[in-house]
């Protein structure tokens, strides 16, 4: 009788521990990240942990596409305005990535031409930017040494664009027009 009661209590056991290891839930990423609640959960979870914010991002870096959209992110954020904000907020951060920058560009002028341009391009999109550039090249003796000669480049090299060019600025702003002949002899 007593072999018999230890003999029901050892399958009782066996028949508890099977169950309970039957039971264990299996874990699916992609069904818990189609339930919209999950995946905010989830989202919240990750970039309130500076820890697992940063591994996730470690992760992404793995990724050829997950890196292309990391990257777009970023850009848009640099157009935008929002970076130029956060960076205000945070002087820190600013000087580093001032400094990433000037490494990058001193290291690859190319990128160095391309970041030139299109900061170029940005200003002359708006009247305020190329008011802003002019008096840039007008206080920066370099600078203005600089556009002389391109100036003067461009003239020797296609005087039908210059005279175009000319009597546009003529048409626009006179006063600007007669600065620039005063200042090129």
């Amino acid at each position: 009788m007593k072999n018999m009661k230890a003999t029901v209590k050892i399958l009782m056991m066996v028949g508890l521990v099977g169950t309970m290891l039957s039971c264990k839930s299996s874990f699916n990423a992609t069904e818990t990240m189609q339930v919209e609640q999950n995946r905010s959960a989830i989202y919240q979870e990750i970039i309130s942990n500076p820890v697992q914010m940063t591994d996730f991002i470690s992760e992404a870096q793995k990724n050829e596409e997950a890196k292309k959209i990391l990257m777009k992110a970023h850009m848009e954020q640099m157009e935008s305005g929002n970076m130029k904000m956060m960076m205000d907020k945070n002087p820190e951060m600013k000087e580093r990535m001032q400094s990433h920058m000037q490494k990058m560009m001193d290291k690859n002028p190319e990128m160095m031409q391309k970041m030139q341009s299109k900061m170029l391009e940005k200003m002359m999109e708006s009247e305020m930017g190329r008011k802003m550039l002019m008096n840039e090249i007008h206080n920066n003796k370099t600078m203005k040494k600089e556009m002389k000669e391109k100036m003067m480049q461009m003239m020797d090299d296609n005087p039908e664009m210059m005279e175009e060019l000319m009597q546009k600025m003529m048409d626009k702003n006179p006063e600007m027009m007669k600065k620039m002949k005063g200042k090129m002899k």
